[in-house]
């Protein structure tokens, strides 16, 4: 087997790579509307209720209709991954990677379809869409093979007269709760990562990107994957969702998203249930409120130019997004003159024509971060942007830039979830570390210096679980940039990295006292 490596992004400059995309694009916009079952024990199950996604680039185009299920079908859907998990435990380590290699090729082979239907049903452009699709292909090649290293012989200390190994066991039914802004990648290293340590999921898809869970299902179907192993259940959260995340027979929940829906899992499968004979383990990836720090030693285009990118690729809808900028006085009119300028370059369209920035996700999606906004006008002297965009059919948000921002004011603390940065001046490379370490999160962080010792004091002093240095704090890669954070930002579980399938295992040591 060939060492793992990244996959490639398609460079949609080119003019036949982008044509081929939209020509996707067309394919898939022909199928919108349709209607899609959950899938439990293998079995198309139809509900009463439905799911409806839209464009949310286009609110008159319906992506699909989706079911609604509620206790009953979330109960059906436990007692399959159940009855699967009793088989599925048993099946050789290799067996099990098999299926995540053959669903990369899968993925491969449609993956400008992938990207058409991310690009429609969330906002992406076509880059961003491309990236979420490598990356999901990603996670299944790197897991893979390290289900392969954590299913071979484990390296531990001989025992005179004792034969000593250690083994790793799956844990058992787990809740997948991925999120929408990385809406394949995610949802499928999660998945992949529990299914190939040999546990059973219960897959329940943001209700904001169901078709990209639907997807996934569909493609483990196609390679064979057994049935009762992967079930897709969209679901209501209040309902389906608090009623797995409390199951008794829940061992653990995989989840990614917002700190107060993450904080209200954890409480939740904190309480032992009548019938629960373990802990139930959660693996949670809550989100950020990202700071770059900008020195007065650095080349301040360079700087900018990581800040926009970082700040309002994909609408700021990124946990890892650049939210914060924290300028050293000594630069600071320069720089807010020059970010100012790049951003107001920024165009705002459908993502359909691959314009840089798209819709931000939802109805809700776009009044929380217009509240904000109203907020930080206040809080702060607004440099761009600061409206919806009127007329257009869709959740239209100027990139908005809000300069003079106190480090302790609320779009300086909360996270907004979009489109909107706030510049904060420090007085020092000293006082831009506090700044930047100033809230309760701590996931990604970036630093722009030229000066070594001062990347040497953000290496130590910087607490967050992914610091970027003279680059954007965006864009981790398996493998290469194991992604997890401190604090209010999750348990680190570091997604992409060698430690993550340890999170779906559990160890078993065995010593046979050897005979004389």
């Amino acid at each position: 087997m060939k060492e793992f490596s990244n996959e490639v992004y398609l460079d949609f400059t080119q003019p036949e790579i982008a044509k081929k995309q939209r020509k996707a694009l067309d394919k898939v916009r022909a199928q919108f509307g349709k209607e899609y079952p959950n899938i439990i024990n293998g079995q198309e199950v139809i509900t009463s209720g439905k799911t409806t996604s839209l464009n949310p680039a286009q609110l008159d185009e319906t992506i699909g209709i989706f079911q609604k299920s509620g206790k009953d079908d979330a109960e059906k859907a436990m007692q399959a991954a159940l009855a699967a998990f009793e088989t599925w435990k048993n099946v050789p380590m290799k067996k099990r990677a098999d299926f995540l290699f053959k669903a990369a090729n899968v993925i491969r082979k449609r993956r400008l379809e992938i990207n058409a239907w991310m690009i429609s049903e969330v906002g992406k452009n076509y880059l961003e869409a491309d990236a979420d699709t490598c990356e999901a292909i990603d996670f299944l090649e790197f897991y893979g093979r390290e289900a392969l290293r954590y299913g071979g012989k484990q390296p531990i200390v001989p025992i005179k007269g004792e034969k000593n190994e250690m083994i790793y066991l799956p844990l058992g039914v787990g809740v997948v709760i991925p999120p929408w802004n990385f809406p394949f990648a995610i949802l499928v290293g999660m998945s992949a990562a529990a299914i190939v340590c040999g546990n059973t999921v219960v897959l329940k898809p943001s209700s904001d990107s169901p078709m990209m869970g639907w997807l996934f299902s569909e493609i483990m179907r196609e390679i064979g994957l057994p049935a009762g192993v992967l079930n897709f259940l969209v679901a209501s959260g209040a309902e389906a969702g608090d009623y797995l995340v409390q199951h008794p027979k829940t061992r653990f929940i995989s989840f990614t998203g917002s700190m107060e829906v993450g904080l209200r899992i954890n409480e939740l499968a904190a309480k032992t249930m009548p019938g629960q004979i373990w802990i139930k383990r959660v693996v949670a990836e809550m989100g950020g409120k990202d700071s770059i720090v900008v020195d007065a030693e650095t080349d301040i285009d360079v700087a900018v130019k990581g800040v926009v990118a970082a700040a309002f690729g994909f609408q700021g809808q990124k946990c890892s997004a650049c939210s914060r900028v924290i300028v050293d006085e000594s630069i600071y009119d320069t720089f807010t003159q020059k970010l100012s300028d790049a951003v107001a370059q920024l165009k705002v369209d459908n993502p359909l024509y691959d314009t840089f920035c798209g819709p931000v996700v939802s109805a809700k999606a776009e009044k929380s971060i217009l509240n904000y906004i109203e907020i930080g006008k206040k809080e702060g002297r607004l440099l761009n942007g600061g409206n919806k965009i009127a007329g257009k059919n869709g959740y239209y948000i100027e990139p908005t830039v809000i300069a003079d921002i106190a480090p302790t004011a609320r779009i300086a603390q909360e996270e907004i979830f979009g489109p909107v940065l706030a510049v904060i001046k420090s007085k020092n490379f000293d006082d831009g570390l506090q700044i930047a370490n100033n809230t309760i999160y701590g996931l990604t962080g970036a630093v722009y210096t030229d000066n070594r010792e001062k990347l040497d004091r953000a290496r130590n002093e910087f607490f967050v679980g992914n610091l970027y240095l003279n680059r954007k704090c965006t864009g981790a890669l398996v493998g290469g940039n194991p992604f997890g954070g401190f604090n209010m930002s999750g348990t680190d579980s570091k997604a992409g990295g060698r430690d993550y399938l340890l999170l779906f295992l559990q160890a078993k040591s065995i010593s046979e006292k050897i005979k004389k």
